[in-house]
């Protein structure tokens, strides 16, 4: 059972069946590690609990979001990302990076440079940082996005809190830190990282990167591979341009061959030689091309 989603597990199981199954997508995403969550699905499965249990329908946009879920991960794939999770959760990324010696290096002229150690009493001074701090003790710079697209960039010096968040990311910057716990310095590592969306390696601006010694390709390959759906390239991309256009021949064909009366082998010639296919082609294969593209 997963503790942080017990209550709402049991309020979803305590429902009758017909009123839970247009929750189902939802229930089966929770059991899909978080960093695989395109938002927080908890959040969303307990508001819709909520109005459920009052009696109430859920709202149109509601019931949009629960359609546009892709089916979960399946097991394979949730267990390499929990497995995942764990080292990111203790900050371990040497399965996959090779050259610590870079990172010890960097954190030793760090730890000992005095600088650091005056700035940062200067900035205790300035602010109550036990305010900013969290339950480790670590106070984290703000997070950089993909494409470096930031949702906020803006800053109001006049609020304290605001301005806190730039000082402490200029510290951040001028040290290579992702944050602080206590006083302790925390200094960015050579991080890779899934996303809902994709794999994202982070080369710290202070790394002499080396890609041949410092990481383990075969390992993030490995990673990354485990959501992908098949082979990929330049080969199959034109197969399958050719295979969408056959089916729309094919769904024409259908059309014609039914207005034509034809059935069985008459059929089947008919649609192979529209195709431009021999004759001797297998109907299985014209069944596997209606069932491939039969959405489109």
């Amino acid at each position: 059972m997963l503790e942080w989603a017990e209550d709402v597990l049991r309020r979803y199981h305590s429902l009758s069946k017909p009123i839970t199954q247009q929750l189902k997508p939802l229930y089966d995403w929770i059991f899909v590690p978080p960093t695989l969550w395109p938002f927080n699905l908890h959040d969303v499965l307990t508001d819709c609990l909520a109005a459920l249990e009052k009696g109430k329908r859920l709202n149109s946009r509601q019931r949009l979001l629960i359609d546009l879920l892709p089916e979960p991960p399946g097991e394979n794939i949730c267990a390499a990302v929990a497995d995942h999770e764990h080292h990111v959760h203790k900050g371990t990324y040497e399965n996959l990076v090779k050259t610590q010696a870079k990172y010890s290096q960097n954190e030793l002229a760090i730890t000992t440079n005095p600088e650091l150690r005056r700035q940062w009493t200067r900035i205790k001074t300035a602010f109550n940082v036990q305010a900013y701090r969290d339950h480790k003790g670590v106070i984290r710079r703000t997070m950089g996005t993909e494409r470096n697209l930031r949702p906020s960039f803006s800053i109001n010096s006049r609020r304290r809190d605001d301005l806190f968040r730039a000082v402490f990311d200029a510290f951040c910057l001028r040290w290579n830190l992702y944050g602080m716990q206590n006083d302790e310095p925390l200094l960015l590592k050579f991080a890779v990282n899934l996303t809902p969306y994709g794999t994202m390696i982070h080369i710290p601006a202070y790394w002499s990167f080396d890609p041949k010694r410092d990481i383990r390709w075969d390992a993030i390959a490995k990673l990354h591979r485990i959501r992908v759906p098949g082979r990929q390239g330049a080969a199959l991309a034109e197969n399958l341009a050719q295979r969408m256009k056959d089916a729309e021949k094919l769904r024409r064909l259908d059309k014609e061959a039914f207005r034509l009366g034809l059935k069985g082998e008459k059929k089947h010639e008919f649609l192979c030689a529209g195709l431009g296919w021999d004759i001797r082609t297998s109907p299985k294969r014209l069944t596997r091309l209606r069932k491939e593209f039969g959405s489109r």
